[in-house]
């Protein structure tokens, strides 16, 4: 698969991922946030029963070690996000989330020890700053939300980095299918356990629509759809590219908030959002600029000699 099919892909996934600031913020006001993910990933994991029952036999080796520490990763990330959400904003959420595509480069690094361009260093530089201007974050009361949901920044970070890791060699659509089912029944687990040990004594759960279709997009969209696409194509491309890819969230989250909630764009958001597109078409386009310039110039180099 080429690259570009890949970071459309990529693209597709923060869509799906961007939807979710609404409808978790809107779902956890009708039940805790661990039982929310409970019923969110018990509905992923039968998406991946009903639909790939034959993937699902014969685990090996790579498939169990590499789906837990992905899947604790992935499960630790979201119990850390919603519980954060509940005690600070959407934008803050959105922009503290974003953050994953300034950590990916240093964690790239530290982790692969493999050499960061300086393109992908100012895309995320470029990024960064729209994504800032964009959410415009107000950080005069920081709160328990601000510092949860940074914590799982980090987790994020990792979480991008290894999925190229671990999937970068596997092509056989059985150790997909095993690494995502592995992340969700993990993370299924985490949220029992955060369930009994935090929330079981105030449990509440308001039978409302909106819950339902909260729980419903983010257990199929959001959680089943996104994460198998992520877990199988997000290979083609490099972990930085994804992590700018997917600083798209809160644009689209943003935009969701506007059709849903009937807010506005200020030009500070406009001028942010573009900032961050700026950012992802360059590192699209400039290695492919350099790569036709070394070309070019190699080409001269033959002719004289």
């Amino acid at each position: 698969m080429k690259q570009s099919k890949a970071d459309l892909i990529m693209v597709g996934i923060s869509f799906l991922w961007g939807l979710t600031f609404i409808f978790t913020k809107l779902g956890i006001a009708d039940t805790n946030e661990s039982l929310f993910l409970i019923i969110r990933f018990i509905i992923a994991c039968l998406c991946i029963v009903i639909f790939f029952p034959g993937n699902l036999k014969n685990f090996d080796s790579a498939s169990k070690k590499n789906g837990l520490i992905l899947g604790l990763l992935y499960g630790i990330g979201f119990l850390l996000q919603t519980y954060g959400l509940k005690y600070t904003s959407v934008p803050k959420s959105a922009f503290i989330t974003g953050l994953s595509v300034s950590f990916v480069p240093f964690v790239f690094w530290i982790l692969e020890r493999k050499h960061i361009s300086i393109y992908s260093i100012f895309a995320v530089a470029v990024a960064t700053i729209g994504l800032y201007l964009f959410t415009n974050p107000d950080f005069n009361e920081l709160n328990i939300g601000d510092l949860l949901t940074l914590i799982s920044t980090i987790f994020w970070a990792l979480y991008i980095t290894l999925m190229d890791t671990y999937t970068r060699d596997r092509e056989d659509l059985s150790y997909t299918v095993q690494l995502t089912f592995l992340q969700f029944f993990i993370t299924l687990i985490l949220s029992i356990f955060t369930f009994f040990l935090i929330d079981f004594q105030n449990l509440y759960f308001n039978f409302s629509a909106i819950l339902i279709i909260a729980l419903i997009y983010n257990g199929i969209m959001a959680s089943f759809l996104a994460a198998f696409l992520e877990t199988r194509y997000q290979k083609y491309t490099n972990p930085v590219k994804a992590a700018l890819i997917f600083s798209l969230e809160p644009i689209i989250a943003s935009v969701a908030s506007v059709i849903v909630f009937k807010s506005t764009f200020s030009l500070q958001e406009i001028f942010g959002a573009i900032l961050m597109i700026t950012g992802i078409i360059f590192s699209e386009i400039a290695p492919m600029i350099i790569n036709k310039h070394n070309s070019t110039k190699q080409k001269a180099i033959d002719e004289i000699i």
